[in-house]
């Protein structure tokens, strides 16, 4: 089986868009449900359900791939997943290591959807001494200070990073130089790297922030739903803003437009 060092994932040679890439593992992911119940096609607008996509953006996306499906029949399910797979580099082994061994990297590394999608967690990498050698999720958790030389003898090309904010960008560093071309970062902070390596962060509080804003927006929505019936009929404005003849409102300080800025 080859390895993350042999082959890198065609895509960006084939202009695919950016986007069309991070919805393919949506696609991935519906159509291996819908394989693993032995469905054996599935209509765009099926699938573009099942992924969280419109159709007609589904039907866009696998034209990059070359399938446009059978009209009356649909996508065949084994072949968009074997495409798919290829297409995401997911049909060869992938050494990970994991930087950063507390409460995170440690559910990362029990994770049990790496070695389905083809990652396999080649090391568990920890600076602290007393993490050296305890098995996590039955791999035993290595020394900082080895870092570069796992790197190399196990051929890595992708690092997670679950350390605190503080080290990342150092640990960074160190991955980078070693050989490592892509990085799923854990850690709350930017980072810097080089032409050539990407980056992808997971940052949870920015995603609940997020959620709390629709919450709060939808909270204030039902709060004017309610007040609405109750609302009396606006006042006239006070005498220093009326109309003026030329269309315009008076202000204490002369005329203002008739739509002030936010």
């Amino acid at each position: 089986m080859a390895t993350g060092r042999t082959h890198r994932p065609a895509t960006r040679s084939r202009g695919i868009p950016e986007a069309t890439v991070a919805r393919l593992p949506l696609y991935l992911r519906a159509l291996t449900t819908l394989s693993e119940r032995s469905v054996p096609t599935v209509s765009s607008e099926e699938l573009a359900a099942a992924a969280g996509v419109n159709s007609a953006k589904l039907r866009k996306d696998f034209s990059y791939l070359g399938s446009y499906g059978t009209r009356g029949v649909g996508y065949d399910v084994e072949y968009l997943v074997y495409q798919i797979s290829r297409e995401l580099g997911l049909t060869q082994d992938w050494p990970v290591v994991i930087v950063g061994i507390g409460n995170l990297g440690a559910a990362l590394a029990g994770y049990g959807g790496f070695a389905s999608r083809g990652f396999r967690v080649a090391a568990l990498i920890d600076a602290d001494p007393a993490m050296t050698g305890k098995p996590v999720a039955g791999i035993p958790v290595q020394h900082s200070d080895d870092l570069e030389k796992i790197i190399a003898e196990d051929g890595v090309s992708i690092g997670v990073i679950a350390t605190p904010a503080g080290v990342a960008q150092a640990v960074c560093d160190r991955l980078v130089a070693a050989g490592v071309t892509s990085i799923l970062n854990f850690a709350p902070t930017v980072l810097s790297v080089p032409d050539g390596v990407d980056v992808r962060k997971v940052d949870l509080s920015i995603e609940l922030q997020i959620l709390a804003f629709h919450e709060q927006r939808k909270a204030g929505e039902e709060l004017g739903e309610e007040a609405a019936p109750q609302a009396a009929a606006p006042a006239a404005p006070p005498a220093a803003t009326r109309t003026t003849a030329e269309g315009g409102r008076k202000g204490p300080d002369g005329d203002v437009p008739a739509v002030m800025p936010a």
